[in-house]
């Protein structure tokens, strides 16, 4: 049942109702400080440093250890990010569609600069759940292309791409891999894409990932499982994209029953 006098709704209806007040009203003390930190945001500028941690403990009238953890969550939110032995104000978050399209193109509609820092690029024989989804039999060469994502120079997440060397044969001479590969299969090959199955999750990086895209391995990451098929229905393509949940949000837009 509705309380008789309910708060009003915040003015932004991406903000949780009542600022996340519980119904009793009790605050913990780190969210009170994480509010009042929040609020101070607006009036800086996109990296311009937060008060120590000493001057926001004093000015809140709360400890170190308390201070600590509303930052960590602004952190993990991507409101805030570190800057050296500080704390500074992060950028807006990257938004990504969930479509066929690529990531160059979806950051630089954002007016963001794309780009990638090959990891490697190898050739492998497919195991065989690889080799079921790309059509293929098992021990069939495919070429594994890892690399770093990145946006105006900022690593932002890393892409693992999978694909049949009998598809793209000359991929390791005739590609660069700080380029779109799915401009690279369109007007290169003229292979176009059809369809794709994806799946997305919430995970935490392996050491090796956090150690690559340059972030604590605590910092909540989104992992988009991707199965891309071309115009015929055959399937093209297998990746494994992880990006930085501080960094991305994703869209998506939804139709209605006919």
């Amino acid at each position: 049942m509705s309380p008789i006098h309910p708060a009003p709704l915040p003015d932004d209806s991406a903000a949780p109702v009542r600022a996340g007040v519980p119904e009793h009203g009790r605050v913990p003390k780190y969210y009170a400080v994480k509010t009042h930190i929040a609020a101070l945001l607006p009036d800086l500028r996109e990296g311009e440093l937060l008060p120590t941690e000493r001057e926001l403990a004093l000015r809140f009238d709360a400890a170190r250890e308390t201070v600590r953890q509303a930052l960590r969550e602004l952190v993990l939110e991507g409101r805030l990010r570190r800057s050296g032995r500080g704390t500074a104000v992060a950028g807006p978050k990257l938004e990504q569609p969930l479509s066929l399209g690529s990531y160059t193109e979806g950051v630089r509609r954002q007016g963001r600069v794309p780009g990638r820092s090959l990891i490697g690029l190898d050739r492998h024989p497919a195991p065989a759940r690889l080799a079921g989804e790309l059509g293929l039999e098992r021990g069939d060469p495919v070429w594994h292309l890892e690399r770093v994502l990145r946006a105006d120079d900022e690593r932002v997440g890393l892409e693992s791409t999978y694909v049949a060397v009998e598809r793209v044969p000359r991929l390791e001479s005739d590609f660069d891999p700080d380029s779109s590969f799915y401009s690279y299969l369109h007007e290169r090959l003229g292979i176009g894409f059809g369809d794709a199955d994806e799946r997305l999750e919430t995970v935490l990086a392996t050491p090796r990932e956090a150690l690559l895209i340059g972030t604590p391995p605590g910092l909540p990451m989104l992992l988009i499982h991707r199965l891309s098929r071309d115009l015929d229905g055959r399937p093209l393509e297998r990746v494994r994209s992880l990006y930085r949940g501080d960094r991305f949000s994703f869209t998506t837009r939804l139709t209605g029953w006919r």
